[in-house]
């Protein structure tokens, strides 16, 4: 196909395929990943989330779309601002790689030919028979925490690779797509919501590197347990019913069992359990806490999308709206 070089979106024609990146001080990947997917797509659009370093000069140089961020905005502003920029430009079809060398851009075609096949979102799984790369096994194991909670999040949504960012994204995703968060857990944000909106979601294997060195700025384990604390978030709000009616009325029949056995040994004995009995009576307040609130939750999201008809979520407008707007 061979990318054109662009450098502002009235450049960009509408029905292009973009490929897009968020970037954060990768000047020593860059050149090679914008040089790469040129090759694949008609734009290449690096957001630049803060970097100090001279990544915008290159990827400017190398004929890139770049957008600034004057801040840092984290992952999820940065793929914001990439749905923000597809819509704008009305594109045809959007591909999102990340820009640390990880993702290799030879496997953008596999994933447009699946989107050219009917699917509305295609995933780059690593976890298929034919991808490639060595996975540290202490990440195999987080992945997969976080692919079954992000499933659980999204109902009928079964994927083998929810946190993968290397994916492609057709007209209704780009379309259906607003995410809300600012971290890495936008991956499963953006997940829930395709699985929301019906989209058809699809996944081919790819090629994953993890023997480059600065890749990642986060320690992984605390990276995933932020991720996981937000999905569980998105839990509580879309299915609060589950969320704390299951907890609540185990606690709740904990605390009357508790009760019911203090009572019974006091009728029987004459001793008084004041361990029992406070147990009890603290799961029982608990459980019958944890069930309120779990029918209020349930009660206002129906009220809110009965307003909107549509399921709840949250929009966002980026500080770069006026950036990304076209007349």
């Amino acid at each position: 196909m061979g990318g054109f070089p662009v450098t502002s979106l009235d450049q960009v024609p509408p029905g292009q395929t973009i490929a897009a990146m968020p970037a954060y001080n990768e000047e020593r990947f860059i050149a090679k990943t914008v040089l790469g997917a040129r090759k694949y797509v008609d734009v290449v659009l690096v957001v630049d989330d803060g970097s100090s370093d001279a990544t915008v000069e290159i990827a400017r140089a190398l004929g890139a779309l770049v957008i600034q961020h004057k801040t840092n905005q984290g992952y999820g502003g940065a793929l914001r601002t990439i749905f923000e920029t597809a819509r704008a430009v009305r594109a045809d079809a959007l591909v999102i790689l990340d820009a640390d060398g990880q993702h290799d851009p030879r496997d953008i075609p596999a994933l447009l030919t699946r989107l050219d096949g009917g699917a509305d979102v295609v995933i780059g799984s690593r976890f298929l028979d034919g991808s490639k790369g060595d996975i540290p096994a202490y990440r195999k194991v987080g992945m997969k925490v976080l692919d079954e909670m992000t499933e659980f999040a999204g109902g009928d949504l079964q994927v083998s690779d929810s946190q993968s960012g290397f994916r492609a994204y057709g007209q209704r995703a780009i379309e259906a797509v607003h995410i809300a968060g600012e971290g890495m857990s936008a991956g499963s944000e953006i997940l829930i919501q395709a699985a929301d909106a019906g989209l058809r979601i699809a996944e081919v294997p790819i090629t994953v590197r993890y023997d480059i060195e600065g890749t990642s700025s986060e320690n992984p384990v605390s990276h995933g347990v932020g991720v996981l604390m937000n999905i569980v978030r998105l839990i509580s709000l879309r299915r609060p019913l589950v969320f704390f009616g299951i907890p609540g009325t185990v606690f709740t029949v904990v605390g009357l069992a508790a009760e019911l056995y203090t009572f019974s040994e006091f009728y029987e004995t004459a001793q008084f359990h004041y361990i029992v009995f406070t147990g009890g009576l603290f799961a029982l307040l608990l459980g019958l806490l944890l069930a309120t609130a779990g029918m209020i939750l349930y009660s206002l999201v129906q009220i809110m999308q009965g307003q909107c008809g549509v399921r709840v979520r949250c929009t966002h407008t980026s500080e770069n709206a006026e950036q990304i707007t076209i007349h």
